[in-house]
């Protein structure tokens, strides 16, 4: 899977960059977690500062188009982004963790 950035845009309001990219892929549709990690190794950030939004491949194609939000860290993201999305890129609550392990 090879990722190519297309454009970034600042968005120092909710301390995040917003990214446009396309992957070329050979076999099927990789998945949102697994364009996640890569996306995060590609621009040396943490995988839980990544929220994948889009994933857009058309029909008997090899590339596709994507859309994430870059945070500056895991926080700024559980703040901002909405729970469905937060679920979707398997990025959980930490504080959510710490309680259910004390139970």
């Amino acid at each position: 899977m090879d990722i190519e950035i297309i454009s970034e845009e600042e968005n120092p309001m909710l301390h995040r960059t917003d990214v446009r990219f396309e992957i070329v892929h050979e076999e099927a549709t990789p998945s949102r977690l697994s364009v996640r990690d890569s996306l995060a190794a590609k621009l040396n950030k943490d995988s839980d500062e990544v929220v994948v939004h889009e994933l857009d491949t058309k029909f008997g194609m090899r590339k596709t188009a994507g859309y994430a939000k870059v945070y500056e860290s895991p926080e700024f993201a559980r703040d901002v982004e909405q729970d469905h999305m937060l679920e979707r890129n398997k990025i959980t609550d930490a504080d959510a963790e710490v309680e259910a392990e004390e139970a």
